[in-house]
């Protein structure tokens, strides 16, 4: 499938929005960009909540080197003087796995009166605002987008591993994928924001799709198992159906809506982050795109360009194919 399918309905499209980049590689094979000026490709763009994904890998590797052993482990005992000052004993039933599946039961309205921007992004003592919220839900119950999860699985990681999130990920992760120069803010108490944090080129984003893609394989060698991305890409918990299913600090979605069919031949998996930054993988089309975007109310609209005028074509083309 040439660039030709896409160049006038898909650039005549990301031209009109705030939509700074666009890349679709299929087979191996960049078959589209478009960047709104010439900085854009070289720039370094702020991920957002796209750095989720990105320490749901660097928890993968810590299972696989051992610094991890239980998914299910109770999580109070890397946090015990906040754990022990609450009066809900049910905070002691939160574990890894609540945490990476946004499911510990905690206030946190991010999305609703927050309207993304929590109070804890204002700084302080992040870890003690996260834990202090009410508990509205028993432990995996349900799942409510919280970006406060991911604070405390940052600090976990780098309880565990003696390192920072980002010595971590440029030990394991980011060398071996020659993704260099990243930025990552942390605050003030030396924690990374797992959040929100992470600024990538858009070919480093590439290069996070390939490794998903590969099933955590790079260059013939395993950076993260195949077992923990089948985890993180699989559908935990379905809170928000506009958008699909959430998995370990992924989403997930059908291709086709109506086919109860939840295989990889019908899903796509994908980060995304405030304003519109995506990373996108189609396993079924060996495919990948990103998006930039400055898109801060609009953030979904990138997903529907992608639905409506990129995946389109390739399912498009599946049926043309079933009729000859």
């Amino acid at each position: 499938m040439s660039e030709a399918i896409y160049e006038f309905g898909l650039t005549t499209i990301l031209t009109k929005e705030k939509i700074l980049g666009c890349t679709i590689t299929k087979d191996g094979k960049r078959i589209f960009e478009y960047y709104k000026n010439k900085k854009i490709a070289d720039k370094q763009h702020k991920v957002y909540s796209c750095t989720k994904s990105v320490l749901s890998l660097l928890v993968g590797i810590a299972f696989d080197k051992g610094y991890l052993h239980d998914l299910h482990e109770p999580i109070d005992k890397y946090f015990p003087k906040v754990l022990q000052a609450q009066n809900d004993p049910r905070k002691n039933n939160i574990t890894l796995y609540h945490l990476l599946t946004m499911t510990p039961g905690l206030h946190f309205p991010e999305w609703e009166e927050w309207r993304a921007k929590a109070p804890m992004a204002q700084g302080g003592d992040i870890i003690r605002f996260v834990l202090d919220r009410d508990l509205i839900y028993s432990p995996g119950e349900k799942m409510s987008y919280n970006s406060g999860c991911s604070h405390l699985i940052t600090s976990i990681l780098q309880q565990v591993t003696g390192e920072t999130a980002l010595q971590f990920a440029q030990k394991h992760l980011f060398q071996p994928l020659n993704i260099s120069n990243v930025e990552w803010y942390k605050d003030n108490k030396g924690i990374y924001k797992g959040a929100d944090g992470i600024r990538f080129k858009i070919d480093d984003m590439e290069k996070i799709c390939l490794l998903m893609l590969q099933k955590g394989k790079w260059k013939g060698k395993q950076i993260v198992s195949e077992k923990w991305i089948t985890q993180a890409i699989s559908p935990h918990f379905s809170t928000y159906k506009h958008i699909g299913e959430y998995g370990l600090h992924w989403w997930t979605s059908r291709i086709d809506p109506e086919l109860e069919d939840d295989s990889d031949s019908n899903r796509f998996h994908f980060a995304l982050g405030h304003g519109g930054q995506y990373m996108i993988i189609v396993p079924k089309y060996n495919l990948y795109v990103t998006f930039v975007s400055e898109l801060y109310d609009t953030s979904l609209l990138p997903l529907k360009v992608f639905r409506s005028q990129i995946l389109k074509q390739f399912t498009l083309n599946d049926e043309k194919s079933e009729v000859v």
